[in-house]
């Protein structure tokens, strides 16, 4: 996609780099990784991951250093910038149209661990937002379990694709959507609670794809590749391709995210459509 060249935004917060002393994960990540891929893009609720990963994963208490980022990190960090700012400038917009008032989140990039208002994550964690500080917490690792991993095809879309995701969920706080959405599960089988859960990411999915629709008319940033690129992050992480590589059958009642099938529809629906009042992921489930 075309990136360079964009203003740089204020919300961006880049930890990477920055000495810390705390709880570091070892063993490569490879429980954590599992236990992310089951979990993915999981909004609120991808911080109920912390006391397993504490429980599962060997740890130890270490200082790290502060450093210098890499050239690598330097470039990533202004892309990550990029996207945050088309971010702001769709949402702004949407919201303008529909007579609401947006708030942009903040956005966190980290290496290794991080505190947030929703308990300490790590990289295994994915990424993920958090309501209660209204920011998006990514490590950039994460991109590379995905494409060697799980088989996406990675390239900055994919990115693209994650960080609109997870704005989504944004969104959803912002209008009362999530709020709503745990007042509906209380009292439901666990069954009945998933569903709505898979509501909830699908519709963060479809909102990724209207932000796709706007960012394209307003800028103009897509090159050749990019949709395929997000359709096959979107397919890589759907339930149902996850539990089949993870552990060879697929049981649709413990679903919470959606199927790969069900990924990808809702993203093209939000990409073709670019109308926000099409996402009503919740129709499915009444």
């Amino acid at each position: 996609m075309k990136w360079q060249g964009r203003r740089q935004s204020d919300n961006m917060e880049d930890r990477r780099g920055l000495g810390s002393t705390g709880k570091v994960v070892a063993g490569g990540g490879l429980i954590g990784i599992i236990i992310l891929l089951i979990n993915i893009f999981g909004g609120e609720s991808a911080q109920n991951l912390a006391p397993i990963l504490e429980q599962m994963q060997q740890g130890q208490s270490a200082p790290t250093e502060s450093r210098e980022l890499t050239a690598k990190e330097k470039e990533e960090g202004e892309f990550v910038n990029a996207l945050l700012v088309d971010n702001e400038d769709v949402w702004t917009e949407i919201f303008k149209e529909n007579g609401w008032t947006y708030k942009a989140p903040k956005l966190v990039l980290f290496s290794g661990q991080v505190s947030t208002a929703c308990g300490g994550a790590s990289s295994a964690s994915g990424p993920f937002y958090c309501p209660g500080d209204q920011k998006v917490y990514m490590d950039m690792t994460f991109f590379d379990e995905l494409k060697s991993k799980f088989g996406a095809k990675g390239g900055d879309f994919a990115v693209a694709y994650v960080v609109a995701h997870e704005i989504g969920h944004h969104v959803q706080t912002l209008l009362g959507t999530s709020a709503k959405m745990r007042q509906m599960q209380q009292g439901l089988s666990e069954a009945e609670a998933n569903k709505l859960s898979v509501a909830l990411e699908l519709q963060a999915d479809f909102y990724a794809g209207v932000w796709t629709h706007y960012n394209e008319q307003m800028k103009q940033i897509l090159e050749p590749g990019d949709i395929e690129e997000a359709l096959s992050a979107a397919n890589a992480v759907g339930d149902d391709a996850i539990q089949k590589k993870m552990q060879g059958q697929v049981v649709p009642d413990s679903f919470t995210h959606g199927t790969s099938e069900q990924r990808m529809y809702w993203f093209n629906k939000g990409f073709k459509s670019g109308d926000i009042k099409q996402g009503d992921t919740f129709a499915e489930i009444r």
